[in-house]
């Protein structure tokens, strides 16, 4: 489903990513551990079409994206990517409900039900009128995982997800994200510096100095 060619990616003269190659299949549960600096985060941020490498090809579902213009890269995130971000990213001055409603207002579709039962799923129905501020970490969290289903992408990637977290919510938020990706045969590729979340995972993966070891 997705497969990574000799990607190289620079930032300055920072050669952050070395020769990646890669493939993950359809439903996989991937974890890519490393630690700060080592490319993990630039790696999904290249998958989920926020950033563009110098060199190589990602091909997503036998579509080359690293060809996309920027209104095709755009639909392919709306449509395709579920972002789960260390820091929650929710708008902080929306509702629960409409910060999980986003992802469907920016693909042009309604509907209200879809949203509460993903809501009631997540146990967050006393929650659906709060602000984020008004929320624990973990319920933040599990808004952020609603808002990254809620459009039925096929490829959830998550950043960190349990950083912000201590360790008995993250690895709540993690059976969580583990289940609902199980139920939903999505593909999931999660990186972090915490070995422990690394294990939630069916395939690890490491980075080092731009470098990827199966």
């Amino acid at each position: 489903m997705i497969k990574l060619e000799n990607i190289e990616k620079y930032y300055g003269e920072t050669h952050v990513l070395k020769g990646i190659n890669v493939e993950i299949e359809k439903g996989d549960f991937v974890s890519i551990t490393g630690s700060s600096g080592s490319g993990k985060s630039t790696l999904l941020n290249l998958i989920g079409g926020m950033d563009r490498p110098e060199k190589g090809r990602i091909i997503v579902d036998g579509n080359d994206i690293t060809s996309y213009e920027e209104e095709e890269l755009t639909l392919y995130r709306r449509k395709k990517i579920g972002f789960i971000f260390q820091f929650f990213n929710l708008f902080p001055n929306i509702s629960v409900f409409e910060n999980i409603e986003l992802p469907l207002l920016l693909n042009g579709i309604k509907n209200e039900e879809n949203i509460c039962r993903h809501i009631k799923r997540l146990g967050l129905e006393h929650k659906k009128d709060s602000y984020p501020y008004q929320l624990s970490g973990g319920e933040q969290q599990r808004v952020a995982i609603a808002r990254a289903l809620i459009h039925s992408p096929e490829i959830i990637l998550a950043d960190e997800p349990t950083g912000s977290l201590d360790s008995k919510t993250g690895s709540a938020i993690m059976d969580l994200i583990k289940e609902l990706a199980e139920e939903n045969r999505k593909t999931v590729i999660l990186v972090t510096h915490e070995a422990y979340i690394s294990g939630f995972a069916r395939k690890k993966m490491r980075i080092k100095d731009g470098v990827l070891f199966l």
